[in-house]
């Protein structure tokens, strides 16, 4: 027996079991983790069992965990790396992040490169704004694309500002002085001041190619969209039969730790074949390794996160967005009950949501109410429900998947 094997036996101490589980599930929750403020927890139980977590990633689902001093970080890829449903959320305004957002996220991060160490190794909003602008007007290429930024307009600081909360959240930055609101608010009196954690920084981008070099190659003609995509990733499909054994096996245990439900209609031909060979193997391994339960059912497979503390989007979630999706969600249950996998027209989703606002609106706030608000909401539900798997959003409309049945019936709205 290798040692690779020997480290994912059931240990014969359910404490450390315990332990490991916690460390696993930190990593999860998290996977970047500092050594000093609010995750120095985790990272000293992630530290503790660094050894038996760095076999088990790599092993699975081929995920790098690099620890030092300073930063635990799980270097993760997705399942399916072009997958656009679950964004960064702002958690202070419950807004996902668009493409602008992304932009000016990597914009800041440069700007935060340029800035000069020091020993306190400090920057403003106000110059972080400051780079971004002359980092825009340098290059022709993003102006190309569109992307402009002037400090002068409200949206543009909102995003900033959404990017900068976010470089906060993660550990990048720390607040020592002002609120970005009054700036957002363009306070001319006001700026926020930031202690940058360089070394935060430095663990922060994670590809294995240079993006200047892959873009390259995609002015040359030489990839797909995909193709960039998965060379930046360094995770191409490899031909050697032994490596693609284990390619597939990382790319099914991904999806079974990041994505609400895997369906079988979703896997190739070999894809499919090994998941019959080897599930109860992976499953048992991943229940043991995470705590999270595995609930098989013949259109696909769910982990089960009985805790929630691993769990990004719930539904129902809390407020009217709550209500609203679950009453849709028992809706498109129905539907589908009658007519499985035809896509229901967008038009006939909005005007549901019309008619629930109608039926439900005293319950909400007035907003609701509001001349063009249910286009709002349905966006809202439409982009939830999607991250969960519970629909697939086509040119042809909204087509509900196998998941949401379980809502089927559940209530009676009208």
């Amino acid at each position: 027996m290798t040692l690779a094997s020997q480290a994912f036996m059931t240990t014969s101490n359910p404490l450390v079991e315990a332990d490991r589980r916690r460390a696993f599930r930190a990593l999860l929750r998290n996977p970047l983790l500092a050594s000093s403020g609010e995750t120095a927890e985790d990272y000293k139980l992630v530290r503790r069992h660094s050894e038996w977590l760095k076999q088990w990633f790599a092993r699975f689902p081929a995920w790098r965990l690099h620890l030092d001093r300073e930063v635990a970080r799980l270097r993760k890829h997705p399942a399916d790396l072009l997958d656009e449903t679950r964004p960064a959320i702002d958690f202070t305004s419950g807004t996902a992040f668009t493409r602008r957002r992304y932009a000016l996220l990597c914009l800041a991060l440069a700007a935060l490169e340029q800035a000069k160490p020091s020993k306190k190794s400090q920057t403003t909003l106000g110059e972080v704004a400051q780079t971004i602008m002359e980092l825009v007007a340098a290059d022709r290429e993003l102006q190309a694309a569109g992307l402009v930024f002037d400090i002068g307009n409200y949206d543009q600081r909102r995003d900033l500002v959404h990017a900068i909360r976010l470089l906060i959240e993660v550990g990048v930055l720390h607040r020592v002085d002002g609120d970005e609101r009054r700036f957002l608010n363009r306070d001319d009196s006001a700026d926020v001041l930031y202690d940058i954690n360089r070394h935060i920084l430095a663990s922060m981008l994670h590809v294995s190619s240079s993006p200047s070099a892959v873009e390259a190659m995609r002015r040359s003609g030489a990839d797909t969209l995909p193709e960039r995509v998965a060379r930046l990733a360094n995770d191409p499909v490899p031909v050697i039969e032994d490596r693609r054994q284990q390619w597939i096996r990382s790319r099914l245990v991904r999806a079974l730790l990041d994505d609400p439900v895997l369906y079988f209609h979703d896997l190739n031909e070999e894809e499919q074949l090994y998941l019959e060979r080897h599930r109860s193997y992976l499953l048992r391994q991943i229940s043991e390794a995470s705590g999270l339960i595995a609930e098989v059912r013949g259109e696909g497979i769910a982990l089960v996160d009985d805790t929630g503390d691993l769990t990004d989007l719930q539904l129902p979630d809390g407020g009217i967005g709550g209500h609203l999706n679950l009453l849709l969600i028992q809706w498109f249950a129905e539907c589908s009950r009658n007519c499985v996998e035809i896509p229901i027209p967008v038009s006939a989703v909005e005007q549901r949501v019309r008619r629930l606002i109608e039926l439900h609106g005293s319950e909400w706030h007035r907003e609701v109410r509001e001349p063009g608000a249910e286009t709002r909401l349905m966006e809202d539900a439409l982009l939830r429900l999607q991250a969960l798997r519970l629909i697939q959003i086509t040119a042809a409309g909204v087509v509900p998947l196998a998941a949401c049945g379980r809502y089927s019936g559940s209530a009676n709205e009208e």
